[in-house]
């Protein structure tokens, strides 16, 4: 299976792995989880918990993009061996995004959250010269 395609599901994850660090700021901070009004709770969170869920929430916007992505390159009949570097890339930056968001690296965050998202247009570009090249034949 291409690379790709575990990027995606390894990406997948992460907004899950973040909800249930998320959960532990929860406790942290309000003494207990409240499953009854989750996302009251979570609007209460201050600090490095306020930031988990946000860089969650991001981890959920950057799983839509890459999951379309990933179906414009299966798409395009690319060969995806060739998206290695780009896959990597991307999957660096989601794991370095979270980490930065919690500890407050505002700009740090913004420039990996910038290079994840230069990844998947080099991709889409990658598909689409594969795309007019097929047409030109």
């Amino acid at each position: 299976m291409p690379l790709i395609l575990y990027v995606l599901f390894v990406v997948s994850l992460l907004p899950i792995l973040l909800a249930w660090v998320g959960a532990l700021y929860r406790v942290r901070q309000c003494g207990r989880l409240d499953n009854h009004h989750p996302r009251a709770q979570q609007a209460r969170l201050t600090g490095v918990g306020a930031r988990v869920n946000a860089a969650q929430a991001n981890a959920w916007e950057s799983l839509a993009a890459f999951a379309a992505v990933c179906v414009i390159a299966v798409g395009s009949g690319l060969d995806l061996a060739d998206l290695d570097g780009a896959a990597w890339l991307f999957l660096a930056c989601r794991l370095l995004h979270p980490l930065l968001y919690a500890a407050n690296l505002a700009w740090w965050r913004s420039g990996v959250y910038a290079a994840g998202m230069a990844a998947c247009l080099y991709i889409v570009w990658r598909a689409a010269s594969q795309g007019a090249s097929n047409a030109i034949v």
